[in-house]
């Protein structure tokens, strides 16, 4: 750890208690994760998680949001990490950083399982769109344009120019939720026994760094098309189902659901290289950045092709 963030994460722990060791964790982007185990001065340990953002323009606004989330959802039922302190603007440490609780159990990316994990994730995502902050975060962004959408190398023209013209439309009337805005298996937590993936449990969801304001519909899509890219196009498609089935409520008519998933399909196109080296990273190497391109056409094809 840098030398003034561990005097800064020591300044937050309970009388007698230090850092012992400091364990990267993968899967970040945008972030450095760290998992800090802390000897409690008896014998014991506990574990902490650091995030630092080196490199990021928009560090300040992230660790506000994420902090502001964090206290909001203490008095909820969904498995948060808890806040022990930020530095948004890294008035005490070498970057911009948050410390929060660690959460039991891990990210899985795997196809092992999934048939399991697909209804737990459609219900905490219900649950999460139920809450009512008391303080609004701001409304969503939509994240990509008509204009700076990337199509894949051999995609669909025809579909790909289909779902371009879906979004030069307006956005359709909708109710706002409260939005994790990057729910997805990267950021959901389960206790999977080794022997039995069928029995994940999810214990935890993390990195609240861009909880919005907005349409359910917008989560939906963009968890829906990180499944797709993981686990291919006709996981993606069953999302949708699970979501209502857990009994979540999505847009009305099948064209304004289309609007949301073809807008954060698209805003995908533009970071297949980046979503492709963490999740290589963690294990999954078959996932190289023409593989997703591959299943990203697939999906944004099958999308438009329900079009009728």
């Amino acid at each position: 750890m840098r030398p003034k963030t561990l005097a800064w994460v020591t300044l937050h722990l309970a009388p007698g208690e230090q850092v012992v060791s400091a364990k990267p964790l993968h899967g970040g982007i945008t972030a450095e994760m760290r998992q800090l185990t802390i000897s409690t001065g008896n014998g014991d340990t506990r574990d902490l998680v650091l995030r630092t953002f080196v490199d990021a323009d928009h560090a300040e606004d992230w660790l506000h949001r994420e902090s502001g989330a964090l206290t909001q959802l203490t008095d909820t039922d969904v498995p948060a990490p808890e806040l022990v302190a930020v530095d948004p603007t890294a008035a005490h440490c070498e970057h911009p950083s948050l410390l929060m609780t660690h959460l039991p159990g891990g990210t899985v990316l795997d196809n092992d399982g999934l048939e399991t994990r697909l209804p737990q994730l459609a219900r905490q995502l219900v649950a999460i769109h139920g809450l009512r902050p008391a303080v609004r975060p701001r409304e969503y962004v939509a994240m990509t344009t008509a204009e700076t959408v990337v199509t894949p190398t051999d995609a669909d023209a025809t579909a790909w120019a289909a779902a371009i013209n879906v979004i030069r439309n307006p956005p359709p009337p909708h109710e706002g939720r409260f939005l994790h805005r990057d729910f997805q298996p990267g950021n959901v937590l389960f206790d999977t026994p080794s022997s039995s993936p069928a029995s994940a449990r999810l214990t935890g969801v993390v990195d609240w760094a861009a909880t919005s304001w907005g349409p359910a519909d917008l989560d939906v899509a963009h968890c829906s098309v990180v499944l797709a890219l993981l686990h291919g196009p006709a996981w993606g498609l069953r999302f949708t189902d699970a979501y209502e089935e857990a009994g979540g409520t999505l847009a009305a008519t099948a064209s304004e659901r289309r609007y949301w998933q073809v807008r954060d399909a698209l805003a995908s196109s533009e970071e297949l290289p980046a979503v492709s080296r963490p999740w290589q990273e963690a294990g999954r190497t078959d996932l190289t950045p023409r593989v997703l391109e591959e299943r990203l056409d697939a999906y944004v094809t099958a999308l438009m092709d329900g079009a009728g």
